[in-house]
């Protein structure tokens, strides 16, 4: 006798929808032909269609014979795009994630799918060129690479290789990939973002014996279409390298993942279903029973914490450069810079003296030198001198940054901006005072100081594109450029070999941020910006400008101490039971009702508090608060927070406050899981 939920899978099927207001999962004829799992289908919603996957078909009898008394079931409209149908291990994945960060499962895989063409171009597949390694492991890297090696085979575990810049993480990448590609799997290499791919390509090309398959934001949507396609057909080892997005590349064969810059904020995304592609390639790994190795030179707090004090077997450390020496770290204190009212201080502002003489020296030595500061534009914001009227973004009230280069002012939070006014619209008065800098006044005060020198930009307003950012990577490598000024962009994994002089300006802003990850942040940055400084040389200098010299951190980057700072940022966590020790969630609420969406955030963080209370966990419900931009768009946005003693919990709560939640229908509301801001 046939298993009836097997007729019922012949003549009926549940569809995961793209459609977020509705129950993920709805129920579909199948006119008499099954409909596998992983499918991609068009299913008529209402009067309009919509997009979906087809799920496992789990529905009890009595519950489907209630379902057919109460709806007439509408037939699928169509199967989409065979060639992309979702294999059971993807499938494993997208329904993983659309639990963990409370997300619709429909929503999530239409999210992540490439664009979807009919006809897409073919592009040829680049293949390494296996040649040999032009150095051996050092002392330092063998042993970790053995230890790893002998486990490669022995199913899923996790590794964290703790390595300062310049270490030599990468070639124990490589000795790792090159031994899980003889065996006929495939590697996962992850990066944080586009613009180390051109460096990571170039040593992959160069020592391996594969296809090497970059997938990026910068790739055409047919060549994405080619990768996803090559993909689904061959079972022949590859190398997948690319940001967040590229973990969902249907690869069946997977024997490695490797995860760079583990810590990186890039990897999370922000908009739509907000994961951490860390994490989820970490739970991949896990599906395919594969190890994955995580590195970093300023590793996250939470990994720091997992690897020292419970997987203390799989914590590596590379405390030596393979090369060069540690800069040496100067502070310059900036307290006193506002009083000087010669005009040489107010020419080189916001630059001190001792900074430009740093500079002059570093360029009489026909060395090139980085310039740092975290903010875009020639000033943070115009205000009028005589009523104090400031220009602001009508959409989100954020000050307006004002790009010189192109005379607008411009919203770093909407798309708004304006040509720069001659006058004050409120008084009429034509003295705009100019507030704050960015890395266009940097240039430009550098360039008139030194106007034979090459100055420019690495910025996302100069590098909009994969071709910008080579181009200027090339310059800076044959020694066309003399100086960068660059944003956080700057910081990340390059190597620059003339580079002995580093100068960072504007991190004050970040320790003063009203997170509690403000100062972890500001210490991963700067030491990531160390490592530009001194890899081929044990004369450099890092010279920051700040008015906070006596804060805590600087004395642990300072003295180059490797785990001082975490163990003493750990301390301040467990006090505060902040993660590691807890598990965190954001909800953000968004509409156009302030007073509604406040009333409603406060009634629900009420009723959670009773419910917790009731369910007998240990948790803590903040709020409500408002984001830190409240408006966008006209919509505000307001938030409660959560944090529970492990993750299970904080799953059930938020389960719970899912199911039951009376926060107004017209309102947006979006879960986010492990959130890198409060």
């Amino acid at each position: 006798m046939q298993d009836v939920n097997k007729l019922n899978a012949q003549h009926y099927c549940q569809v995961a929808v793209n459609y977020p207001k509705l129950p993920s999962i709805l129920t579909y004829k199948t006119l008499g032909e099954e409909i596998p799992v992983g499918s991609l289908v068009e299913v008529p919603l209402g009067r309009r269609k919509a997009k979906g996957v087809v799920t496992e078909f789990n529905i009890s009898n009595e519950d489907l014979e209630a379902t057919l008394a109460k709806y007439k079931l509408k037939p699928v409209n169509e199967v989409l795009a065979p060639e992309f149908s979702l294999s059971k291990s993807e499938m494993k994945l997208y329904s993983w994630m659309s639990r963990y960060y409370h997300y619709n499962l429909g929503q999530l895989v239409w999210d992540c799918l490439p664009k979807i063409l009919k006809r897409p171009r073919e592009v040829e597949t680049e293949f390494g060129l296996n040649q040999d390694f032009e150095h051996e492991l050092s002392p330092d890297q063998k042993p970790i690479y053995e230890n790893i090696s002998a486990r490669l085979e022995s199913g899923f575990d996790r590794f964290l290789i703790h390595g300062v810049t310049g270490s030599g993480k990468t070639l124990i990448y490589l000795h790792l990939i090159k031994e899980v590609l003889k065996k006929g799997k495939s590697v996962l290499f992850l990066l944080p973002e586009i613009n180390l791919t051109p460096q990571f390509m170039e040593t992959f090309k160069k020592y391996l014996d594969c296809p090497v398959l970059p997938y990026h934001s910068g790739v055409t949507p047919s060549h994405k279409n080619s990768i996803w396609k090559f993909l689904k057909k061959s079972d022949r080892p590859v190398l997948l390298m690319g940001v967040r997005s590229s973990v969902f590349l249907p690869v069946e064969n997977l024997g490695l993942v490797i995860v760079d810059e583990e810590h990186d904020s890039s990897f999370k995304q922000t908009d739509r279903c907000p994961y951490n592609g860390r994490d989820v390639a970490i739970k991949k790994a896990q599906l395919f029973n594969a190890p994955v190795v995580l590195g970093s030179a300023t590793p996250s707090l939470e990994n720091y914490f997992t690897f020292t004090q419970l997987k203390p077997d799989n914590y590596f450390k590379l405390e030596k450069r393979v090369a060069g020496g540690f800069p040496e770290i100067e502070l310059l204190d900036s307290r006193s810079h506002g009083q000087k009212k010669d005009m040489d201080a107010l020419s080189i502002w916001p630059f001190e003296k001792k900074s430009m003489d740093m500079i002059s020296e570093a360029l009489d030595r026909d060395e090139q030198v980085l310039v740092f500061v975290n903010r875009l534009g020639f000033s943070n914001y115009l205000q009028c001198r005589s009523c104090g009227y400031k220009f602001e973004d009508p959409n989100t009230g954020v000050p307006l940054r004002y790009f010189k280069n192109k005379n607008i002012l411009s919203s770093s939070h909407s798309d708004y901006q304006i040509p720069r006014p001659e006058i004050c619209p409120e008084c009429g008065n034509m003295n705009l005072l100019q507030k704050g800098f960015g890395t266009e006044r940097l240039q430009e005060v550098l360039q008139d100081f030194y106007p034979q020198k090459k100055i420019e930009r690495f910025d996302r307003d100069e590098i909009t594109n994969l071709e910008k950012l080579e181009d200027k990577l090339d310059r800076f490598h044959k020694g066309e450029i003399d100086i960068f000024v660059g944003t956080q962009m700057l910081s990340k994994g390059h190597n620059f070999k003339k580079v002995n002089l580093v100068l960072i300006l504007g991190t004050d802003s970040m320790l003063n941020f009203p997170d509690f990850r403000a100062m972890e942040k500001a210490y991963q940055m700067i030491v990531q910006i160390l490592g530009r400084a001194g890899r081929y040389s044990n004369h450099a200098k890092v010279a920051i400008q700040t008015m906070l010299p006596d804060n805590t951190m600087f004395d642990f980057i300072k003295s180059h101490s490797f785990n001082g700072f975490y163990d003493y940022e750990l301390n301040t966590r467990e006090f505060g039971l902040f993660p590691p020790y807890t598990k965190m969630a954001n909800i953000h609420v968004s509409g156009r009702n302030r007073e509604k969406i406040i009333s409603d955030l406060t009634h629900e963080i009420n009723r959670l508090r009773m419910l917790i209370d009731k369910m007998g966990i240990d948790a803590q419900v903040w709020g409500p608060t408002p984001a830190m931009i409240e408006r966008r768009a006209n919509l505000f946005t307001w938030s409660m927070t959560l944090m529970c003693k492990n993750g299970g919990e904080l799953n059930q709560v938020l389960q719970v406050f899912r199911s039951q939640n009376k926060i107004d229908y017209s309102f947006s509301v979006k879960i986010d899981v492990d959130p890198m801001d409060t």
